[in-house]
């Protein structure tokens, strides 16, 4: 317990610490993230909140954890580097899907191959239980690229990726924190530290964003924390993952996957690019219907955290009926916010066909230069 209150504390306090230093640097610099018609903020906002993020976190991990005894979490902690790295030339400079892509491989294979984390199991969904080496390595590639771009995904609106991301870390955590697993736990709470201290500032209206620096982050704990809670490992303390194990990890980080392979359902569909913008998010369906940025994310939390404890309470039904039912629920909730909508959601996607092609050049040095032209002016 000692070390869950060292973590935390260590990693709220340089994130708490830090952000106000990250907003006043922004203000001095004309670091802002501009609006435009796709987006929802109306007032230019630093979006550099994830290095106060990743500061904070990485202290709480690197001041708690034992490396001599959990030796894979210097890969862990590499793997968060080139996350922390790829984010922030993201926030800064535009950068192509494709190096997207190739830096979350990276990160993907530093923590499967040296981290020595896979998902070996289904655990009887749909019959399948131990799976083969190679679709073994497919599925826990597939599983971390899908968990890192969720929350990059779903930080939409004011506190919701910050508060997800809190609520699933605190999950894991009190899981490995009841199994001793000490690195685990620790990894955990360092990070719901330093988003608890983030989102004092990120709640609406939000003086900061998280960016792609803090959301890809979030997104990478939690593809570490999911994959051990699925597949724990093979020493004796921890060969017996809990009951249903993979439909509670599901339904923990259910909103931000769910909504993430509908939206690239639906532009696939569409003849689009998976990772092209619109308006098709589970949070501006709920802006359409008039929520405003602080009801939605309370609303998703407790949707979230009520079908973990459902979950939960009826595992001994199975994975597969589990994980079906919830699949129903989610989508069921998504039919009644579109179909309830007082009207009809703004479609961007031939605005943004039509548009330039893409300036190699930092947004906020465009806003730099703006800046100084309308003060010679």
């Amino acid at each position: 317990m000692f070390d869950v209150l060292l973590s935390l504390a260590i990693s709220f306090t340089i994130t708490f610490l830090a952000i106000p230093v990250i907003i006043n640097v922004a203000e001095m610099k004309k670091l802002f993230d501009v609006p435009d018609a796709r987006k929802i903020h109306q007032f230019a906002i630093t979006p550099l909140g994830g290095i106060g993020i990743f500061a904070g976190f990485v202290f709480g991990c690197l001041l708690t954890v034992n490396f001599k005894s959990s030796a894979e979490f210097q890969y862990f902690i590499a793997a968060t580097l080139v996350i922390f790295f790829l984010g922030l030339k993201d926030d800064i400079l535009v950068i192509s899907p494709i190096k997207k892509f190739i830096g979350q491989v990276l990160a993907a294979f530093l923590i499967i191959y040296y981290g020595r984390i896979q998902i070996h199991s289904m655990h009887g969904f749909f019959g399948i239980h131990d799976l083969p080496e190679m679709f073994s390595l497919l599925l826990s590639y597939f599983a971390v690229i899908v968990i890192i771009n969720s929350f990059n995904l779903i930080d939409g609106v004011d506190g919701l990726a910050g508060t997800l991301g809190m609520m699933s870390s605190a999950l894991f955590g009190i899981y490995f924190l009841s199994k001793g697993m000490a690195p685990y736990y620790t990894l955990a709470f360092s990070l719901c530290g330093s988003l608890l201290a983030f989102l004092i500032f990120n709640f609406q209206p939000a003086k900061i964003f998280m960016g792609d620096t803090g959301s890809l982050l979030i997104g990478v704990v939690n593809a570490i924390l999911a994959l051990k809670f699925i597949d724990p490992g093979n020493g004796p303390e921890f060969s017996r993952p809990m009951e249903a194990s993979p439909a509670i990890g599901f339904t923990i980080l259910m909103i931000p996957l769910l909504d993430t392979l509908r939206v690239f359902a639906i532009r696939i569909f569409k003849r689009r690019s998976p990772f092209s913008p619109d308006r098709n998010h589970i949070h501006h369906l709920l802006l359409d219907r008039g929520f405003s940025h602080r009801t939605i994310t309370l609303l998703l939390v407790a949707v979230n955290v009520s079908m973990v404890v459902f979950v939960y309470l009826a595992r001994s039904l199975g994975t597969t009926i589990l994980i079906l039912s919830v699949i129903a629920l989610f989508f069921t909730f998504i039919a009644v916010a579109y179909y309830s909508r007082p009207h009809e959601s703004l479609d961007w996607a031939n605005d943004l066909a039509d548009q330039k092609e893409k300036v190699k050049e930092s947004k906020l040095v465009t806003f730099i230069r703006d800046s100084m032209l309308e003060q010679k002016n």
